[in-house]
């Protein structure tokens, strides 16, 4: 084995095409190599999640879809973030090293806040810091990440190198691994794959909603209505 692998994703519900080219299909093939921990990170789902209702069908429905995409429970550790008390007691912990300015500048958060200025809460600050418990926690050593995820592992990094400062050697600074995994347009031919734009096709889709997700997509950019040919 090479190492420990760690990543985690929010509970979305149905997983769709472009959760799968974009994360699980990577996810499916480091198995081979890696010691591999899944996370379904349901906690960092209520930044945003307004509907809690439906947070516990959301996390069944995409364990269910990772299972039939390939991921294995004998050869990796899949499991739910908020069945480990741990990860909160540690993020706990980090908060306490971690300045303000650090995460005040994380272009996301910049985004999010500017998206929903009535809501701007210290779970939406600290994610970063939460983040770095969920990878440091079990001392992963390696995280699958895209180009744009990038700043986010940067900051985990100086999260665990001033923490290891202060209290000696105690986590490894967890290493990017690059994906190359493309940006899947969705439906509507605009916007990146996404069940909260409505333009994706799940990958429990029947054959016939598939047939007619792809049929209603959009292809022309002379053709105005979906009646129109082209």
């Amino acid at each position: 084995m090479k190492g420990r692998v760690f990543s985690g994703a929010r509970p979305t519900g149905r997983q769709h095409i472009g959760n799968y080219l974009g994360a699980i299909q990577n996810y499916v093939k480091l198995q081979q190599d890696y010691e591999c921990i899944y996370c379904i990170v349901d906690v960092h789902a209520l930044t945003t999640l307004e509907d809690t209702d439906k947070l516990q069908d959301n996390i069944r429905e995409m364990m269910h879809d990772w299972l039939a995409a390939g991921l294995d429970p004998q050869r990796s550790i899949l499991f739910v973030q908020s069945h480990v008390p741990q990860v909160m007691e540690l993020h706990t912990l980090l908060s306490m090293v971690t300045p303000l300015g650090w995460l005040t500048r994380v272009a996301t958060f910049k985004e999010k806040a500017r998206l929903q200025p009535e809501n701007i809460n210290y779970g939406l600050v600290g994610y970063p810091v939460l983040m770095t418990a969920d990878i440091v926690l079990y001392k992963a050593e390696t995280v699958p990440v895209g180009e744009d995820q990038l700043p986010h592992l940067e900051l985990a990094r100086e999260i665990v190198r001033r923490f290891n400062n202060i209290f000696g050697p105690t986590f490894p600074e967890p290493q990017a691994k690059l994906t190359d995994a493309p940006i899947i347009l969705g439906l509507d031919g605009v916007n990146k794959m996404s069940k909260s734009l409505n333009n994706e096709i799940e990958l429990a889709a029947s054959p016939e909603e598939t047939r007619e997700r792809v049929m209603g997509a959009f292809t022309d950019p002379a053709r105005k209505y979906r009646g129109d040919p082209g």
